[in-house]
């Protein structure tokens, strides 16, 4: 998209850029939640320069299998080529900007502009141009759709709209793997999705999900199902990880087990729980607002027994989501009030919370060095 002028952009000084440790850290400056102008410094400084989580392989599982997705106010569909190869694409037509497809998801043998009906092969080359033999000096190869990197892990897909100098997928998830061990994670099949509104900054979402320290006042519940004097945070370049074991009586599996809560910088979670795994993307919809997507994915999700234990789990989840979205709702006004700017953090339960904010920095610092290095060479 094109850039907004530099006057939408909010000023970023160098002491609000500052890197401090957590021991002697304030927390960013409430206007980095509520002023509009850092809806376009997110969009362009964040998500449009990071691999953005954008679905699973099995919703790609065969020649022309297709599913809608947004990166940075991007619309993006995500398809399985001719040979069965995820592959990504804007979902843009390359004649007036139509769109490719409308449906969420879906399966196609080419793709169709709805505007004006150009088509392309499933690799993106323009195919036909109707009522176009007149025009000179046209040739179809030279408007074919424009593709995005697109990766998998794990059966995860990870899309990226294709900065050179873009942390790469391996770096961002080193160690995940390694960590959760024996999880099955590719035998896991996805059971179902379910998009929340959250009345929030998506930062103020992924602030919460990044402590376990207000989990005791927020989610009794969980707190009852979680062994919380073990409960620690795990920092990585790229992501962070905290881990919980679960009581043996717990709403989860009610005979123990372990929880690993990841988050993928910016937005991504990937939470990993005894049979089980929670997908959850925050995605931005203005400077109050963001819309959180889950996919809950299961281990043998046809097993005797199993449709039951997945209702109770997606019915407790969605408890649970209640609580959060409730208590982002009510900090965002907060933020938003005369009383409040910057805030300190717990050093043993916001270690997240800092290293988050810390790499948003970090964002926003790259992106205004290479931005003052383009208006110079212009």
């Amino acid at each position: 998209m094109t850039p907004p002028p530099d006057s939408e952009y909010p000023p970023l000084s160098e002491a609000d850029l500052e890197v401090h440790p957590v021991e002697r850290s304030e927390t960013i400056p409430s206007a980095w939640y509520t002023d509009p102008g850092f809806h376009a410094l997110d969009r362009d400084a964040v998500f449009a320069g990071t691999w953005q989580g954008v679905g699973h392989g099995q919703m790609v599982d065969r020649p022309g299998a297709y599913f809608l997705a947004s990166i940075a106010d991007n619309p993006i569909i995500v398809l399985a080529d001719g040979a069965g190869q995820p592959r990504a694409f804007y979902n843009v037509c390359r004649h007036r900007g139509g769109p490719l497809a409308t449906e969420p998801a879906g399966c196609v043998k080419a793709l169709s502009c709805k505007y004006h009906g150009w088509t392309y092969w499933l690799d993106g080359t323009l195919r036909g141009v109707p009522r176009f033999d007149r025009t000179e000096l046209f040739d179809k190869g030279d408007y074919g759709l424009v593709p995005l990197a697109v990766r998998q892990w794990r059966g995860f897909l990870f899309a990226h709209l294709g900065d050179p100098l873009a942390t790469p997928l391996e770096e961002l998830l080193g160690g995940i793997s390694d960590r959760i061990g024996p999880i099955p994670i590719e035998e896991m099949r996805l059971v179902h999705r379910v998009d929340y509104q959250v009345g929030a900054n998506w930062k103020v979402y992924v602030d919460n999900f990044l402590e376990g320290y207000h989990i005791p006042h927020v989610h009794p519940e969980l707190n009852r199902a979680l062994d919380y004097s073990s409960y620690r945070t795990e920092l990585a370049a790229w992501h962070s990880l905290q881990y919980s074991p679960l009581k043996a009586d717990n709403v989860y599996t009610g005979g123990g087990g372990e929880a690993y809560y990841y988050w993928i910088y910016p937005n991504l979670m990937l939470n990993f729980l005894p049979h089980r795994i929670q997908a959850n993307l925050v995605v931005p919809e203005g400077p109050g607002r963001c819309r959180v997507i889950f996919w809950y994915y299961y281990l043998d999700p046809a097993a005797p027994g199993r449709d039951r234990q997945i209702a109770d789990d997606l019915a407790y989840s969605d408890l649970v989501q209640a609580e959060d979205r409730d208590i982002c709702e009510r900090v965002q006004i907060g933020l938003g009030s005369r009383a409040y700017d910057r805030g300190r953090f717990s050093v043993d339960m916001e270690s997240g919370v800092h290293h988050f904010q810390q790499l948003l920095k970090a964002s926003y610092r790259r992106w205004q060095h290479r931005r003052s290095l383009d208006q110079r060479s212009a």
